[in-house]
């Protein structure tokens, strides 16, 4: 996956220096920052033995490999066994994500291959469990790695037969890797009955799942169920599987991300008078706004203006785009004099399309911080929330996923706008298709009115948390001159509602001018 600027989408990925570390106390990194994240900060508690389950498909090889992969970077001897697939499918498997695993010792079961100069660990197929379990120690207690793979477990499980002799098995390979301060990772499939011995003898166990929706691609997610004496972000973490192996997005916590309340109350202008006037002087700083109207009503265009004010001043926006592609923003921001292209063609103003289809919403979220902590965004805008709600598989949760973003868009100091487009066009049809007005710290809204025969625009201010606004109502015009807003519609009631009155004695003639 690529970052809004098109590189990989990644914080810290910073390698420490190589070496080989014995201490007890030390952490073994998994080789993915996301899943370092999750797991305390660093990766995996050195010398225990973990389980990694998942349905197959699910991406508990890759994790494996990465894993290793982070051991031979820093100078450490690591072995992957091979007990439910050959050698040659691993190596394909590391070779279609760019890996060599020359200095990955694979030791796998003798009968797959017939290949003397392989690692040997089962020769009959009747062999029992007692010499399997021998033949494994034995290799790796010759190779003296510090990580270890096992994949998977079901093989073990089944030589063992009964749920005894398998748990005397794995206390067996816990001890062995105990005294020898090997971290091993354990792979097997997602248990689906009730018997967890296997659990309670690990010291930590990650799940990973996946889920097809009825509409896109895969959508994979992890989480971490145990990890004993250290603490972990728990909860559900997206991640993606693509070349170079798995990301992982941690879930957004935004309270871990505030800058307390040292930074100054800024008031940001949009560059049009009569819109700061209706919102109280501009939008605050450190505050989300919703703007709010049906298809056309201006929404989208509303929210380049206070881009293009926010780059003119020498800032950095971020403009993620859900329903439309970046090329008709640019194109129509052109037709309106907002200099779109220019702006963007300069690097200030990051325009990137985003596919619901494809994305999941841990996936989005990283997105937006890497544009926030990465390219200095200091204004971010969603367009719109109704694309975004597409992506939530689970829309019960969209309103506490829009509340971390937010809250942590907010405690960065970024003015964030969120664009959703109703349902409906005039009249009382005209409906949200989920309520996040209480969300906002600014609600705009905009609406159709008929008048002098004529489809006209109107926008009001409904809520400013930080401060007063202007109540009325006024005329909202878009066209090649850019954004004008006209005098308070005051001889007019119904305007909202799509249902216009007109209460005064004269005839509207000027568009913006009421008689």
């Amino acid at each position: 996956m690529l970052c809004v600027d098109g590189s990989p989408a990644s914080f810290d990925t910073t390698p420490m220096s190589a070496q080989a570390p014995s201490d007890p106390e030390e952490r073994a990194s998994s080789g993915i920052p996301g899943l370092d994240d999750i797991l305390g900060g660093t990766g995996f508690p050195r010398n225990q033995m973990y389980l990694v389950e998942g349905n197959p498909g699910a991406g508990k090889t890759t994790l494996g490999l990465h894993f290793l992969m982070e051991g031979v970077k820093r100078g450490e001897k690591v072995a992957y066994v091979v007990l439910a697939e050959s050698e040659k499918a691993l190596r394909r498997l590391a070779r279609s994500h760019g890996w060599s695993l020359e200095d990955v010792a694979v030791i796998e079961s003798a009968d797959q291959t017939g290949n003397d100069d392989q690692y040997s660990l089962f020769h009959p197929a009747e062999i029992e469990l007692g010499e399997a379990s021998d033949t494994i120690l034995g290799e790796i207690d010759r190779l003296r790695p510090s990580r270890v793979v096992l994949d998977s477990l079901s093989e073990v499980r089944l030589l063992a037969q009964d749920p005894l002799r398998y748990r005397r098995q794995i206390l067996t390979l816990r001890k062995f890797f105990d005294d020898r301060n090997i971290t091993a990772l354990l792979l097997d499939f997602a248990s689906d009955n009730n018997d967890r011995q296997l659990e309670s003898l690990c010291h930590g166990i990650v799940q990973l799942s996946q889920r097809t929706p009825e509409y896109g691609g895969h959508r994979r997610r992890l989480r971490v169920t145990k990890l004993r004496e250290s603490a972990f972000r728990d909860g559900y973490h997206d991640f993606t599987i693509d070349r170079g192996g798995i990301e992982v997005y941690p879930r957004l916590v935004a309270s871990e991300h505030g800058r307390g309340l040292g930074f100054k109350q800024e008031t940001c202008s949009s560059g049009v008078p009569e819109l700061d006037s209706l919102c109280g002087g501009g939008l605050d700083r450190g505050t989300s706004t919703l703007v709010l109207g049906p298809a056309g009503a201006g929404k989208s265009t509303l929210s380049a203006v206070y881009a293009k004010a926010a780059v003119e001043r020498g800032e950095k926006v971020a403009f993620f785009v859900f329903d439309e592609v970046p090329n008709t923003l640019i194109v129509r921001g052109e037709g309106m004099s907002l200099n779109v292209r220019a702006h963007v063609d300069s690097g200030r103003l990051i325009v990137r399309q985003v596919d619901p289809a494809e994305l999941a919403p841990g996936q989005f979220a990283h997105q937006v911080r890497h544009a926030v902590e990465v390219l200095g965004a200091t204004m971010v805008v969603i367009d719109s929330v109704n694309g975004y709600h597409s992506a939530m598989p689970e829309e019960n949760f969209l309103s506490a996923h829009l509340h971390e973003l937010l809250a942590y868009l907010n405690q960065t100091n970024v003015v964030s706008i969120m664009v959703m487009t109703q349902t409906g066009l005039v009249g009382m049809g005209v409906a949200s298709p989920i309520d996040l007005s209480y969300l906002a710290d600014t609600v705009i809204l905009l609406r159709y009115f008929e008048a002098n025969s004529e489809i006209r625009q109107a926008i009001s201010v409904m809520k400013r948390r930080t401060g007063p606004h202007e109540r009325t109502i006024r005329e909202l015009n878009l066209d090649s001159q850019g954004i004008r807003i006209g005098a308070p519609l005051t001889q007019f009631h119904g305007v909202m509602s799509g249902q216009l009155v007109y209460d005064g004695r004269g005839l509207m003639h000027q568009r913006g001018s009421p008689e």
